[in-house]
């Protein structure tokens, strides 16, 4: 198993930035990309941005292009998302996910952390 922590979420005015991390524990040798995803209210979950374990290839949603980074610290099992030029449509819980060796599908979690973005 793995267990992921978030933290650095908060409340931002537009404009503004936050950096959030997730720490990896358990059996971190097993992940293979670990990534973020986030879920505003009366709206699905949706994916931001990813970041592989070894080489470090990353992702982004084309809404956060060019605003956010994913990066990765092997030896504290954390990865970061900074975000920049925050927007109100920004808002939202922000969940952590780990795939692992052999999975295709994001199967650990953590417990979110919310970010508000006032206008």
């Amino acid at each position: 198993q793995v267990q992921l922590v978030e933290s650095g979420g908060g409340l931002v005015q537009a404009g503004g930035s936050l950096r959030l991390s997730c720490a990896a524990s358990g059996r971190t040798f097993s992940i293979t990309a670990m990534g973020w995803f986030r879920q505003a209210p009366g709206k699905e979950r949706e994916f931001v941005a990813a970041i592989t374990w070894t080489g470090g290839m990353t992702y982004y949603a084309n809404s956060v292009k060019g605003r956010f980074t994913i990066s990765k610290d092997n030896a504290k099992n954390t990865v970061y998302l900074q975000m920049n030029s925050l927007k109100p449509e920004d808002t939202a819980v922000y969940y952590c996910a780990a795939t692992s060796t052999g999975s295709k599908e994001y199967d650990y979690w953590g417990q979110g952390t919310q970010v508000t973005v006032s206008s």
